[in-house]
């Protein structure tokens, strides 16, 4: 891995690390390289936390993607003076926030593998969570959702990623279940997250966010309601326990 590559890829643990300043955007946003935060996107919110430079503390109250979806652009919580251009930082996450959308984020996965339908979006917060699937009919017993949900969760399965080019993605199309996103392309290969290894995999698909490492981090979880939201489409929310 190159130094651009995101810190946030090659560890979702990492709670702070060093970083420069490469560049200031017209709208004050700060983007600081190798980036620890991780941008909002794939129904993921972005992290906050802070930097600090010089006896400085600037608080992030977000992460966005730039204009050009490469790198991580940090929104300043509150108007203060940004760092200059090239200053060396200390990037710190809200390692509470993140870690909930990391397990909350697994968790969807999880959902998806219980109800397997094509997903047509998907929300992910720190106590909930929501996938919306094209279901004509809502299910019959919500209570073996709940249950297999926990099952895999309980099953302490191991979360891994590994790659696949463009080519074999469109030769592989049931690997993409989301049908209102589509993974990025352009730049070769496409990140794919695993769960379970071997004949322990329940899952395996397209993702850039960021996840724990076993399902039994995620802990025990609750059906939400499962709500129409159009004629072919039912949200079904998830939460802690």
């Amino acid at each position: 891995m190159t130094d651009a590559t995101p810190l946030y890829r090659q560890d979702a643990y990492l709670r702070e690390a060093p970083g420069r300043v490469v560049d200031i955007t017209p709208e004050g946003g700060v983007i600081v390289e190798p980036a620890l935060f991780y941008p909002k996107g794939g129904g993921q919110p972005g992290d906050s936390g802070w930097l600090e430079w010089d006896g400085i503390r600037l608080p992030i109250a977000t992460a966005v993607k730039s204009e050009d979806g490469q790198r991580s652009v940090l929104v300043p919580a509150e108007p203060m003076a940004l760092p200059p251009m090239g200053a060396h930082v200390v990037q710190v996450l809200d390692w509470d926030l993140r870690y909930r959308h990391m397990r909350m984020h697994t968790a969807l996965h999880l959902l998806s593998v219980v109800i397997p339908l094509p997903v047509t979006g998907g929300q992910i917060g720190p106590q909930t969570g929501r996938l919306d699937f094209l279901m004509p009919e809502p299910p019959s017993d919500r209570e073996a959702i709940a249950e297999q949900l926990n099952a895999l969760v309980d099953r302490d399965l191991e979360v891994s990623e590994g790659w696949i080019s463009e080519a074999e993605l469109t030769a592989r199309p049931e690997l993409v279940k989301t049908m209102s996103v589509q993974p990025p392309r352009g730049a070769g290969r496409i990140r794919l997250v695993r769960i379970g290894r071997g004949s322990e995999q329940v899952d395996l698909q397209p993702c850039g966010g960021t996840h724990v490492a076993r399902t039994a981090e995620i802990g025990h979880l609750t059906l939400g309601k499962i709500e129409n939201k159009g004629k072919q489409n039912r949200r079904v929310s998830i939460a802690f326990g």
